[in-house]
């Protein structure tokens, strides 16, 4: 029962992420330098 409890809230923190990381990229924000061109060396384009 502890190992089912465990995948859940491991699964669940996986979700978040994964959430964030397609909020981020749908708000134009790189992965590389977080969208803050001035600060990333001219990586962004």
């Amino acid at each position: 029962m502890g190992t089912v409890i465990v995948l859940l809230v491991l699964a669940g923190v996986v979700g978040l992420v994964i959430r964030s990381m397609v909020r981020d990229k749908k708000n134009g924000k790189s992965l590389q330098c977080g969208g803050d061109c001035k600060n990333c060396g001219g990586h962004c384009g």
